[in-house]
């Protein structure tokens, strides 16, 4: 498909619902049975880790299309030292703008906003797939594991100081609990949105296999 150029910018306050419906739009039946991704977009908002100025939205022709949203995350390293990171999801693009360079963009946009700040690394948990053309390298590259010492498949890293990963150090990498959600709150939520039918594709098989995946 052909790349579409789309205006990035901070998001408004104004634009939170249309966030939570696209996120919605984006994540519906892709890797469970319905999706929880738009109640995370908005409980995330009122969490200390979230980053306000490093949600951003995708917009072609005035349509949001796209969004970025970015959490504090930390690693840790042997002696117990932390360093701060940065952590996205969700990053969700429209289904109808989806594979034409917008979550690219969202990812490229991020990525120089965190060099800004001199963030060490970009940490996430996703699907290697779409996202080792960013740059992104699994955590066993890196010296990274996860809180329990394991190499997740889908805990990706994206140095931004090429100096940092050097050391011989091996860090563990904790995300925000603003991911922890209540699976029943989650479901009191999507009862706002207009009904729809949750249904299994074969995404969701493929998600749960890099979900168990570890390169241990």
């Amino acid at each position: 498909m052909t790349t579409i150029q789309a205006d990035i910018r901070q998001v408004r306050p104004s634009e939170y619902r249309a966030v939570e419906e696209l996120t919605r739009d984006a994540f519906w039946n892709l890797y469970v049975p319905g999706c929880d991704e738009h109640y995370l977009a908005h409980t995330m908002r009122e969490h200390p880790d979230y980053i306000p100025d490093l949600e951003l939205v995708a917009l072609v022709d005035g349509r949001l299309v796209g969004s970025i949203i970015c959490t504090s995350s930390r690693l840790v390293d042997p002696a117990g030292i932390s360093v701060d990171t940065l952590t996205f999801g969700p990053l969700c693009v429209h289904p109808d703008y989806q594979r034409r360079g917008i979550g690219t963009a969202l990812i490229t946009r991020t990525r120089s906003l965190a060099e800004e700040r001199a963030y060490p690394a970009i940490v996430i948990l996703g699907d290697p797939h779409n996202y080792c053309k960013s740059g992104f390298r699994n955590c066993v590259d890196l010296n990274v594991s996860d809180p329990q010492g394991r190499h997740p498949l889908g805990l990706l890293v994206l140095p931004l100081r090429p100096d940092f990963f050097k050391a011989p150090k091996a860090y563990r990498f904790f995300y925000s609990d603003a991911y922890n959600l209540d699976p029943a709150k989650a479901a009191e939520f999507d009862a706002g949105f207009p009904p729809r039918e949750k249904a299994y594709s074969h995404t969701q098989e493929l998600f749960s296999m890099t979900c168990r995946a570890h390169l241990d």
